[in-house]
This record gives structure tokens, C-alpha cells and sequence, in this order.
């Protein structure tokens, strides 16, 4: 532990415990699988484990850069090519493994906690437009940090849904 950890106290500490936790939770269900298993849809959808670590860690990358200010001012053009892009993001490919998947996700994790530790957490900025959402809705960092924790907790908790159907092993009980 550096010593900036060991002083980082209040909410800057609460949202970096809380990230860890449910990054910790997303990585275990990873433990002990192979390339294949971690491949693997258990369920009717289309989620795997490696696919969930592989989204969590381009969304906490995406979210990281938004709270650094950099956005796309204008959204994506949605092609077909774009959508087949965003559903490889939610399947651990074949010439991808599960350990490339943790090892960038550790990276991406790492890069993110330092921002926790920096940024201004009253900074805000606004949203990109998107067809999901009103114009000049606007963001705090608190706020994108908060949402990177939400969704890394969601989606842990389908890698245990997953996870179990697979073998039978949990996070938790």
C-alpha cells in the first residue's frame, strides 16, 4: 500500500473500497476457469464471464475518460460493423484469453483508482448526446465514479449467475 493510500480518507476512500470490492467479487467468479468455460453462455443470453470483464473494463475505461473531460462531442454512427464491435465486447473471442482479459482490466482498474484519487470530484461535464437521453444533462465526477461501482456490481453479479451455471462455484455462500 503507497502512502497516498494510507492517507486517502473519506469519500475518496469509500468509493475506491467500494470499486475493489466488486471488482474483486467480478474477477473471482474468473478464478480457477478456462479459456473455454470462461467463453462459456450458461444462460438464454448471450454474456459470458470473459465477455462481462472484458465490458466492465471498456466501460470503466470509457467512464474514466469522460471524468478526465474527454468526450465525444458527437455520438456514434451505429453500423452494422459498430454493432458487431459492441457485441464482441460481451464475448471472450477466440484469439482472446481469460488471463489478457484480467491482466487489461487490472490496467484499466489501476488508471481509474488513480483518477479517484486526483480529480475533482465536483468537476462536472455533459453527457454525449444519445438517443437514450435529453440534451444538457450533465455529469460530476462523484457521479461517473458512483456509476462505474454500479455497473462493475451488476455485472459481478451476472458473472455469478453464469459462474454457478457453469459449475456449480459462487462468489458468495
Amino acid at each position: 500500500m503507497t502512502t497516498n493510500e494510507q492517507s486517502l480518507t473519506g469519500e475518496r476512500a469509500d468509493i475506491l473500497e467500494f470499486l475493489g470490492k466488486h471488482r474483486y467479487f467480478l474477477r473471482h467468479t474468473a478464478r480457477e476457469l478456462t479459456d473455454e468455460q470462461a467463453r462459456t453462455r450458461s444462460t438464454i443470453s448471450e454474456l459470458t464471464i470473459g465477455g462481462l470483464i472484458k465490458h466492465v473494463s471498456a466501460t470503466e475505461q470509457h467512464w474514466a475518460e469522460f471524468a478526465q473531460g474527454k468526450s465525444e462531442a458527437t455520438p456514434p454512427e451505429f453500423t452494422p460493423e459498430m454493432m458487431a464491435q459492441w457485441q464482441d465486447q460481451f464475448r471472450l473471442t477466440e484469439d482472446e484469453t481469460l488471463a489478457d482479459v484480467l491482466a487489461a482490466y487490472e490496467k484499466v482498474a489501476a488508471a481509474t483508482d488513480d483518477l479517484v484519487r486526483t480529480l475533482d470530484l465536483d468537476a462536472s461535464y455533459e453527457l454525449p448526446a444519445a438517443p437514450w437521453q435529453p440534451p444538457g444533462v450533465f455529469w460530476t465526477v462523484r457521479r461517473v465514479f458512483l456509476h462505474i461501482a454500479a455497473e462493475t456490481a451488476q455485472h459481478a453479479g451476472h458473472a455469478d449467475i453464469i459462474r454457478e451455471a457453469i459449475d456449480g462455484q459462487k462468489t458468495m455462500g
